[in-house]
């Protein structure tokens, strides 16, 4: 079954109909102002981009320069040092699912202990600390989970019992075993926002965040 808290995830997804952003109906961490957490009420109306249109529209016409994909090495991969370009396959955004999709390298993941250093989205937090569950995005700048994102840029840690985090806004490495879930992250009926399947595929049952 589907875990309450994401079940409230993809809940948030289909009554607001988010674009780019993930918007939670629950609280969403303050930063850097030492405050508790908002209210949903709060987290919605304070989701919109406040950027002045002219910004906007000069943003738009210079789009941020592509990455270089740099996957890990084979040496760093047997020892479980992967990155999230180690996790990206051959899907557009929205599109939904296949497993055929996923290439023979991230499929020898599967069950295996690693490490994989990105950011914890704040707009999937419920508390700040004791933390048993968020999802680990490789950029804190732009959206990696959700509608408008890429499947692979996302991966849903739940601790191991008895082991917990707390949320900070620089990176971090999650430690843990690797797993692809095909089943448990599926949109309702297997239909999302856009036309996705589903939210997430990968996940670590984390047992160090550090």
């Amino acid at each position: 079954m589907m875990p309450l808290r994401f079940a409230t995830i993809v809940s948030s997804f289909l009554l607001f109909g988010v674009t780019g952003v993930l918007i939670l109906n629950a609280a969403i961490p303050e930063e850097n102002e030492g405050k508790g957490p908002k209210t949903p009420d709060q987290a919605v109306a304070g989701s919109g981009d406040v950027r002045g249109r002219g910004e906007e529209e000069k943003t738009a016409a210079s789009p941020r320069p592509k990455v270089e994909v740099r996957k890990s090495s084979n040496s760093s991969r047997a020892k479980g040092d992967i990155n999230f370009d180690d996790l990206a396959f051959d899907i557009e955004k929205d599109a939904k699912f296949k497993p055929g999709l996923l290439t023979d390298e991230i499929k020898k993941l599967d069950g295996v202990k690693v490490k994989l250093r990105g950011y914890i989205l704040p707009s999937t937090l419920f508390k700040e600390t004791n933390i048993d569950q968020f999802v680990l995005v490789r950029d804190n700048q732009e959206c990696c989970f959700g509608p408008g994102a890429a499947l692979f840029d996302c991966v849903i840690v739940e601790m191991v019992p008895g082991k917990t985090t707390d949320f900070v806004t620089r990176p971090v490495t999650v430690e843990g075993k690797f797993k692809i879930d095909t089943e448990k992250y599926k949109y309702p009926n297997g239909i999302g926002p856009r036309g996705a399947s589903h939210f997430a595929i990968f996940k670590i049952d984390g047992v160090n965040v550090k």
